[in-house]
This record gives structure tokens, sequence and C-alpha cells, in this order.
């Protein structure tokens, strides 16, 4: 559980920012990102854990308060929004907002190292050259950088440290090579991690707010960078209870498509008010045989019946993607007239 926001990147607190906010707003700020802001977003919120309510609150403070100073810049610069925050916050706080403003607008090397654990960062650098290590380790916190060097051997622990005590000025094309090989090796391990933090819930929440285009782009883009992620949040986008939010042509559409089995089977231990919108979409003669199928059913294996939703959402899934039925979301795409 994440219970302090020191240390956070910008990112991290912006996909914790937008969880805390909700899927409506969320949805609603994913118009105005591109296409890549949207995707590293999504990856971020989607490797959340779960959050302290007291970091919730910090953070949306922070962006309350950098909004307003924000705001106060525009109208009479940094003097200004600076006068303005220390009448209301103090001085200090109100200092500590306008740095952040400001070096916000810088971002420093090895950014995406200092979100990461140290063991994944160790595990790719032990067998570079003690300069290289040298140089990663003297941009990282300094709590993340002493848990590394105490961990590599100790015959190199006192040659990195004085590396890094005596390293002088490097050139800006050497650290963005380091920079960027780095990244890449820590990028398998990081993804790997996003299932199994639970945040593929918070991703289909927002994916379920927005228009489909969007979602399509982002799911695309995961497929690329990570199938079994992309997979993962498509079965969770669409669950058989949530048929009853399709109309009743879709729904129809729908009923002719599926296994009698199956929509019994799935029936049998749904929701009172699933079942009432399916047996108004069937025929009074299908709606009896289907009564009387389940009144003379006995006990269902879960799994069986898990397997028969599934299909059935695959058919939902199929038949929106050809453009048969409309599953209501966010956006105007979906307004209907």
């Amino acid at each position: 559980m994440v219970k302090k926001d020191k240390g956070m990147s910008g990112k991290q607190k912006a996909a914790l920012l937008l969880i805390s906010l909700g899927p409506e707003v969320s949805a609603a700020v994913y118009k105005h990102l591109n296409e890549e802001e949207i995707e590293r977003l999504t990856l971020e919120i989607s490797g959340v854990k779960k959050v302290d309510s007291a970091v919730k609150e910090e953070i949306i403070e922070e962006f309350h308060n950098i909004a307003l100073a924000q705001d106060y810049i525009s109208q009479g610069g940094i003097g200004y929004a600076k006068t303005v925050l220390e009448k209301a916050l103090g001085k200090d706080h109100a200092q500590a907002i306008i740095n952040r403003l400001t070096s916000s607008l810088q971002v420093r090397p090895f950014d995406f190292a200092r979100r990461a654990e140290p063991s994944q960062i160790l595990n790719f650098i032990q067998n570079e050259h003690p300069q290289t290590i040298a140089l990663i380790l003297s941009y990282l916190e300094a709590e993340q950088a002493g848990l590394i060097l105490s961990s590599l051997p100790q015959e190199m622990q006192a040659d990195i440290a004085k590396r890094i005590a005596t390293m002088e000025s490097t050139s800006p094309e050497v650290i963005s090579e380091i920079e960027a090989v780095l990244e890449r090796k820590l990028s398998s391990t990081v993804t790997q991690d996003f299932t199994e933090t639970g945040g593929v819930d918070a991703v289909v929440e927002v994916l379920n707010g927005v228009d489909r285009a969007t979602e399509k782009t982002i799911l695309d883009a995961l497929e690329i960078q990570d199938p079994e992620l992309a997979e993962e949040i498509r079965k969770r986008m669409f669950v058989f209870e949530d048929i009853i939010t399709l109309d009743n042509r879709s729904i129809q559409r729908v009923v002719r498509e599926c296994e009698n089995e199956d929509l019994i089977l799935s029936m049998k231990v749904s929701s009172e008010e699933v079942k009432d919108i399916l047996f108004k979409n069937m025929s009074q003669r299908m709606a009896e045989s289907f009564q009387e199928e389940m009144e003379v059913m006995g006990p269902v294996r879960l799994r069986d019946v898990e397997e028969a939703q599934s299909r059935i959402v695959g058919i939902v899934r199929r038949l929106e993607d050809a453009g048969e039925i409309i599953i209501a979301r966010g956006g105007g795409d979906d307004i209907i007239v």
C-alpha cells in the first residue's frame, strides 16, 4: 500500500489523482491528452497499488494548490503568485509550491528509475562498469542509491563511492544513452507487475467512461506493449451482468446469436434484473421454456457458468466490433438520435 507521496513521479501522482477523482472525470481528462500521454498514463494507472486515503488527500491538495499557483502566475507572474500564496498558506508552504511548479518544467535524468524498486535496478546494473553504476546512483534518491550500493559486492562499494564523490560533469549525450538502455531493461520488469498489483480495475473504470475510438486506440497500443495486460483489460471491460445496459434491440440481437444452453446457464445464477430484461427480449414461448429448464436444473458448477457467460460476452464484443450493437460509454459518439 502506498502510504506517502515522497519520491513519487509526476506521472504517478497524475495517475493517483485520476483514480481519486473517479472514472467520469478521468474520461473527461483523457479527451484533452494526446495518444502517447493517454498510453503512458493508462500504464501508470494499471500499476498503482492500494493507496492510503491520506496520500490521496495530499495529492488532491497539491494539485489544487499548484492549479491556483498557475492561475496566479498567469495573472501577474511568479512574484504575484508567491505573494498571494504566502498570505493564504504561509511563507514556507508557498515557496514549496512555487519551487515544485518551476522545477516541474525540467525533467531530471533517470526519473523513471526513481520509482523502480532498488532490487530491480540492482539486477540490471550490477555487471556494468563502475563509472556507469556511479553515474546512475548519483541521480537516484539517497535512500534508494544507498540500498543499491550496500547490495553490491564489497570490493566494488568503495570504488563506486569514490567515483560518485569525484565525478565531474558528464555530457548530456552520454547520460541520455545510459538512461535509454536502463529504461529499456527496466520496462519489461515494470510492465510484468501491472496485472498483479490490482490496478487493472482502475483502468477498466476509466476506459468504460471513454468513447469507443479512444478505447480502441489505447487497447491497440497496449496490445503491442503488453498483450497479456491488454487481454486482461478486455476481459473486464464488459461482464455478463452489464447486458442490462444494452438497448432492447441489441439484447434481442445478442439472444439470437447465443446458444440456448449458454443463456440458461448464465441466467440460472444471475440477478432478477438481468433475468427480467432478457425474458422481455425473447418470445413468450422461449421465455417459458427457459424458465422451465432453470426450474428443473440442479446445482451447476461455477466454472461452467463462468465459461457460458464468457462466451456470451465474447458475442457482445464481436457484435459491437461489427457495429451491429452499441455499448453505451462516455463521449459524444455514443449519443443515439
